[in-house]
């Protein structure tokens, strides 16, 4: 197989060397010809100048420079547009996606699957960080319209053929993996080896949040349907609360005072702006892409 890998890199100063080291260890043993694309996502180290210096030393190693940053998933998109095998292979900077353990990707796309993802044996992180990590995997998983696929992850390999089906996408929102289930519903997951980086994560709490409500709100529309139901829920409680007080007052003669009445406008309060805050989130994706603002802009290449 003729592969083309793919690395976003951000921060990646002093991990990409030994990335590229390992890569030319171990691409040999199992591929005839491959590229490694480096994309420096903005990074305000001195990636670029590793980036520059791995592109003079390996024939086979390219590097994209990003105008500024735009994340992890915007640089991947960039590397995978300009793969020029017909095999494309994500995997992050940190080394704790082995590229030893590429083979097996490889094997489950000769079986016939278009994407395979590498799932950690053992997940790598803390326990909150790994239940909230599933918590969104299951939710893209639903999203993609393809449940048997739970352990979803940066380490995939897929065919670059896929990208055809996303060719025309152009928003500064974006997940991958969405855009690669527009043009197949062959996905499986296999477990590999996955190594602890020493290096802390880019991605803390703040960001797992921000991408669950981007996944939500911009490939689904379910939250719609909830707000919906809780809309129709809070209808029948008010008309369940209209028919206890017409019953207190023809039973006892007065009608419950202020706290009651407090406690239900601030019940259905909540529920109307817990309603527009989801609206507002699917206006602000309409926004985003309606100012037609680019995925990504390249700003330098090195190597051929």
């Amino acid at each position: 197989m003729n592969i083309s890998i793919v690395v976003p890199v951000y921060r990646g100063e002093a991990l990409i060397e030994p990335l590229v080291e390992r890569l030319a260890k171990s691409l040999p043993t199992f591929s005839k010809k491959y590229e490694v694309l480096l994309v420096n996502d903005g990074s305000p180290d001195n990636s670029w100048a590793v980036i520059q210096k791995l592109a003079r030393k390996y024939k086979w190693v390219r590097g994209i420079r990003l105008m500024r940053n735009y994340g992890q998933h915007n640089a991947t998109l960039c590397g995978v547009r300009a793969a020029q095998y017909e095999i494309t292979i994500t995997m992050d900077q940190d080394l704790q996606h082995p590229p030893e353990e590429i083979p097996v990707l490889l094997k489950q796309l000769e079986n016939g699957f278009d994407v395979v993802y590498g799932a950690p044996k053992k997940l790598p992180q803390g326990f909150l960080r790994n239940a909230m990590t599933a918590n969104i995997k299951r939710i893209l998983a639903r999203v993609m319209g393809i449940q048997s696929v739970k352990n979803i992850s940066a380490f995939r390999a897929f065919r670059s053929e896929l990208r055809t089906a996303f060719e025309n996408f152009q928003s500064p929102t974006l997940i991958i993996d969405v855009l690669l289930s527009w043009g197949t519903t062959r996905f499986v997951s296999v477990p590999v080896e996955i190594e602890r980086p020493e290096e802390r994560s880019n991605y803390n709490f703040s960001a797992l949040v921000k991408a669950a409500l981007l996944i939500l709100t911009g490939y689904s529309t379910a939250p719609l349907r909830v707000a919906s139901v809780v809309g129709f829920v809070m209808t029948l409680f008010g008309l369940g609360v209209f028919v206890y007080v017409m019953y207190i007052y023809f039973a006892l003669g007065s009608i419950p005072g202020f706290p009651f009445l407090a406690s239900i406008i601030a019940l259905f309060s909540g529920a109307q702006l817990f309603a527009l805050g989801i609206f507002g989130e699917y206006l602000a994706r309409m926004f985003d892409r309606s100012m037609d603002r680019p995925t990504y802009i390249v700003s330098e290449l090195a190597g051929k």
